[in-house]
Formats: C-alpha cells, structure tokens, sequence
C-alpha cells in the first residue's frame, strides 16, 4: 500500500553559496537513505531560502518483506576436526547467530558457510525519523552554526518540521524541533505560522501564502520579468547564470525590478561596475547598444504593491559601493603600475615573493621567444615583470576576481604598447576547458609562461594533484599549455623545456612532472584512440602541436575499417625489429638477393627522400608499403643461413620501422 509522504524543515533563511554547492548532491543523498531502508521510489525535491522539501506521491507504508542470503569460508576452513575455527565464529557473530545456526550450501565448488535470513518489513513510519536525521546529517555545506543551548549544529537553525504520511503526522524530531501540520508563509503576509490537513493542502496554502515553492517556476517568473523589462526600455540585460541560480535560491516570491546609478559612475571599467554589483548586491548588468548603461535589475522577494521605495533603497546601497570603486580607480592611477611591493607579497611556502615568480616567468619567456624565434624579447619581459603588478592595486585588493583585468586597464592609461596591455589581461587564460584562449601569440608566451612556472615551481615543492584535489590548478594549467600551443601553432616542446629550465628549481622530479603532463594529453585528446597518443609518446615526439598533428593524422586511418587489415603486417614488422640495433641500420644492396627485397627497398627510399607536407600524406605513402612488405614476407627468408644477408633484411625492416616511428611507434596501437 502506498500514500503520499511530504516532508518540509523548515529553516531560517539559507544562504545561497553554500547551498548551491550542495544542492548537485541532495536528491542522491535521500535517495541512498531510501535505497538502504527498501523505500526506494520516486520523489521530488523542492526549495526555498527558508525549506527544504521532499515530496513523495507514493511511497510505502512499509517494507517488502525480504530473505537475505550470506555466505561465509568454505567448510573446510569454517572448521577442523569438527570444532569452529575463528572463520566460521566471525560469521556467526557478524549475524548476530550462534555458530550451531549456521547451515552449509554447495556452489559448485565444495561447499560454504550459509545463512538465510527472512526479514520481515518494517512500518515506514517507524523508520522515517532516523532516515530524515541522517539525510539533515549527510549534507555538507561548509561551515555550521549552533543555536540556542544544542551542542549539535547545521548550516542554519531549523525552526519547523512536517513529517506528513497520507494525512498522519509521523512523529519525527530534528534538532529538538517535532513533526507537526505547520508551515511558514512568506514574512511581508504574516510571521505566524498556518495548519495544513494534508500534502494538497500544504501546496494551496503555500500558493495563497506568496510562496512559490517550485525554483524552476520561480527561474521561469524572474526570466519573463526580465524580458518583459527589456521590451519597455529597449535594453538588454546581462543574464549571469550562476547569478540567477544564486536569486532563485534566496527568493520566495520573486520580481525583477529596474533601477538607476548615476552616469558619471560609467567612467569606470565596465567590468568593475559590473563585477561589484553582482558580488555585493547580486543586481544584473543592463546593456544598450552593446554599451552598459547607468541601469540595473535587482530581483527582490518582497510582496507589496508599492515598490517605489524598494528601487530607492537599492540605488541608495548601491551609490556608496560605486563611490569605493571609483576611489579605488583613482588612487591607483595615481599610484601607477609598479611591480616593486610584489616582493613583499608571498607567493607559495618555499617559492618566494611573487617578484621572484615574475623573474621565473621571464625567464621562461625569454627561453620560449628564442625556441620560436620571435623578435619581441625586451617588450615580453617587461609584460612578465609587471604581469602580477596589480595584485598591489587596491582595486584587486577588493574583487581578486579583477586580477590581470587591471591591469590592462592601468597599463593602457599609462600608455603602455596594446599588445603589453592585452598580455596582462589574457594571461590566465584559459580559465576552463570552455574558456577562451590568449588572442595572439605575444599574450600566449606570457600566459604559457605563467602556467610553465607554477607547474615546474609548485611540483618542486611537493604541490603535486592527488586524487582529485588540485588546489592550484595545475591539471587546468597544463591543458591550457596545450590548448594554447596548438590554437597558435606553436611549437612547444614541454620535455625540453623542463629539462632546459629545471636548474631554476630545485628538487624538482622531472620525470613525475613529464609523466603527470603527458597524462593531461590523454585529457586533451579523449575522443581518440588512446593507443595512438601512446604511439606518438612512444616515438619521442613532445612538441605538442606536432602532437596534434600526428593524432589528427594517424587517427582517422586507424579506426578505418581497413586498418585491421594492416594490424598483422605491422605485428610481423614489430616481431622481426625486437633484436635488431634501431641504431645501426646499415643497408648493403649488393647483398639482396630477390626482387621482393629490392622492391620494397627501392620504394621506402623514395617515400623517405620525399618533402611532405602534412603528415597524413607521409603516413598514406608508407601505409602504401604494406603489399611490397606483405610480398617480402611471403617470400623471403628474414634468418637466412648466411648471418650478412639475414642481418641486411632485419635492417631492411627495421628502416620501415624507423620511417613509421618517426611519426608514430606503430607497434603500440591496438584496436
């Protein structure tokens, strides 16, 4: 028999960060705790700033009735010469038995302990107060507070609780609070709390209570106002998605409002308006033109007919947070971009001042501008050395998110060169798998360097990713070397350059390092055949866009269908090359003896004296060898009796072999 069971705590009001950051893990945490009590069905979870609410249309009223089965040790080992051995008392007291309970059963290979356990279902009802304290228990939202005299805590003081099974209330207790036919309206229509007879009841109440319960409703509601906004003002609001989830989790009843801040505040960086808006006041930038303009949307959860005065006391709020910025701008145009106070600021334990990362970084840009052969050596340098400068500025001081933005700001007011400018403001890029890239080649060696550095700089001390913590990042900075290298084609040699580099840091383990960049490839590279990034490594190639142009390459003739048909030619070419010295691979022609060998000679050295120009044409002339080394071995002896010829043909082999590894250790592909 089922019925429906709401359950609502009721809270005081959540805040949203920490909730969002949870909410991914919710619905599968209450689902486990219905999975390990046999109530698994279907439910809805549902939010508000001030509940959190799990709505089951059906749910059983008690457990299906079950039978268990265990099994323990093989008999044999269960017990000697009659008398239980420690295997067959553990199992017993692991059931809660007496050894003499336990039976025996045979699976087909000599017989095993056995239990058999019928377990009776027990009433929901009875079950629900402990699953909803160990659901309260299981979320993690960071920090927790205590209140009143309790020694226990949670994210926020939990003030109601409805347990509600059909049109029964299941008696439930959480944090002192019981279960009760009680529920708070939205606080502008009453503080007192109202009674519902059951689940359909409490949604009414809710309903008529301004409280709209539904967060895709709410995300709906906002969405529509917004756009409905935009057609009275011809404007154009910025919808920031992880803004928007932000205010549907701290609203009930929500409206989108539009407000005013003076225009001489758009004489500051639009991304400082907009950046302080969204973190102190979660207010939506609006556009004109693609301009920002002095308006903003502020979503308020207020439930009145007026609201006048709401508009006027955020644009109240707001003007002083404004005036800070613009305080902030001026004192640091005043001050200019200096990178003199970074040589007080720490960057990790053990690594210095963040001025001696600027002076790694340098050096690693002058390595790179000379392996690429460009002519911006001196101009490089200064956008490394003032690269970190606006970490000094009391504009990143108060939104860290700005950081390298300034920069770019302060550099162009001092009438530093565009392309040093852009360089400070691209060089975290990328930021993300999704996120762009350093425009041109001038911000991506201050970038590449950056990313270069906190690598080989943070391994040396041990800051090495484990599992999946990666708190600075480095897996994302080694797929950013990447994505760099081969959207600007440059040649990056990551093996090289550690080793050219490394005598800059000290204890640092370049072969974990290669290893843990080389496993970042396999990232980067996912929808490939990983055996073929495999082959390329396997080859010695650690230019990373060559890399990518053997993988775009190589790839496509291995899932061929017709590759399978290379497979066993390729296997005898890896079988016959497993003794020969690749190094010496001295040919003697006087010493062939059959056509088969001279052909395929003849052949192999016109594909390898010929310039190609990509590598899929190389790889489809020597992939067009394979009849002549099917016809060579078909018929010719490789160990020939006479040691010279026999060892002429090995390295006749081992040449194909070489002309393949150069673009790929072909003997490692599997399919």
């Amino acid at each position: 028999m089922n019925k429906p069971l709401l359950i609502e705590i009721g809270v005081e009001e959540l805040p949203a960060i920490p909730f969002l950051n949870e909410l991914p893990n919710i619905e599968k945490k209450w689902s486990n705790i219905l999975e390990k009590n046999r109530l698994l069905c279907d439910f809805d979870f549902f939010y508000t700033p001030r509940r959190l609410v799990l709505w089951h249309r059906e749910f059983q009223v008690k457990q299906e009735d079950s039978v268990v089965e265990q099994f323990g040790a093989p008999v044999k080992i269960a017990f000697k010469d009659g008398v239980p051995t420690g295997a067959a008392v553990s199992f017993a007291s692991k059931l809660g038995v007496e050894v003499s309970a336990l039976q025996t059963k045979d699976l087909g290979k000599g017989e095993v302990l056995y239990f058999k356990q019928e377990l009776k279902g027990e009433e929901s009802k009875n079950l629900l107060n402990s699953m909803i304290n160990e659901f309260i228990s299981s979320l993690n939202f960071g920090k927790s507070m205590r209140w009143a005299s309790r020694s226990d805590s949670f994210i926020r003081p939990i003030r109601s609780l409805s347990v509600v099974l059909g049109d029964e209330i299941v008696e439930s207790e959480l944090f002192g609070v019981k279960s009760s036919k009680f529920s708070f309206a939205h606080r502008m229509v009453s503080y007192e709390p109202f009674s519902f007879d059951f689940a359909g009841d409490y949604f009414c109440k809710l309903d008529k209570n301004a409280v709209i319960l539904y967060p895709d409703e709410r995300r709906k509601i906002i969405l529509e106002q917004m756009k409905n906004i935009e057609q009275r003002h011809n404007i154009k609001i910025e919808i920031d998605s992880e803004l928007l989830d932000e205010v549907v989790a701290i609203t009930e009843y929500p409206t989108a409002l539009i407000g005013k801040f003076n225009e001489d505040f758009l004489t500051l960086p639009p991304e400082v308006i907009v950046t302080s808006m969204k973190e102190n006041q979660r207010y939506f930038a609006v556009y004109k033109d693609d301009k920002l303009t002095n308006n903003f949307i502020v979503v308020s959860n207020a439930k009145t007919d007026d609201f006048g005065y709401i508009i006027q006391g955020n644009e109240k709020v707001l003007r002083p947070r404004l005036a800070d910025a613009m305080f902030f701008y001026k004192n640091d145009i005043k001050n200019g971009l200096s990178n003199e106070g970074l040589k007080k600021l720490v960057f990790v334990e053990g690594l210095g001042s963040m001025y001696d990362k600027c002076e790694r970084e340098s050096k690693i840009a002058s390595y790179l501008v000379n392996t690429l052969n460009l002519n911006e050596k001196e101009l490089v340098n200064k956008a490394v050395m003032l690269s970190k400068a606006d970490l000094m500025s009391e504009m990143v001081y108060e939104f860290t998110e700005l950081q390298g933005l300034m920069g770019y700001y302060y550099a162009k007011i001092a009438n530093e060169p565009e392309i040093l400018a852009l360089a400070l403001k691209e060089q975290y890029l990328p930021t993300g798998e999704e996120s762009e890239l350093p425009s041109t080649v001038f911000s991506s060696i201050v970038a590449l360097s950056n990313k270069i550095d906190n690598l080989m700089a943070l391994f040396s001390v041990g800051k090495i990713p484990t599992g999946s913590k990666d708190p600075f990042g480095l897996r994302r900075a080694a797929l950013g070397i990447v994505r760099i290298a081969i959207k600007h084609k440059l040649a990056i040699d990551f093996t090289k350059i550690v080793d050219e580099l490394s005598v800059n840091y000290k204890n640092l383990d370049k072969k974990v390092l290669i290893e843990f960049f080389n496993e970042r490839l396999f990232k980067i590279f996912d929808s490939v055949n990983p055996t073929v990034l495999k082959a390329i490594l396997s080859s010695g190639e650690s230019d990373i866009y060559k890399i990518s142009l053997k993988v775009e390459a190589l790839n496509p003739i291995v899932q061929s269908d017709n590759f399978k048909d290379y497979v066993t030619t390729f296997k005898r070419v890896a079988n016959i090359i497993k003794d020969v010295d690749l190094k010496d691979l001295t040919i003697n022609e006087s010493l062939f003896e059959v056509n088969e060998e001279k052909e395929l000679y003849s052949l192999f050295n016109k594909v390898i004296t010929t310039n190609f120009e990509t590598f899929e044409e190389e790889l489809e002339a020597l992939f067009a060898l394979k009849p002549q080394l099917d016809n060579f071995f078909e018929n010719v002896f490789v160990n020939h009796e006479d040691e010279k010829i026999g060892t002429n043909r090995k390295n006749l082999i081992g040449l194909v072999y070489q002309g393949f590894r150069k673009i790929a250790d072909i003997k490692e592909i599997t399919i």
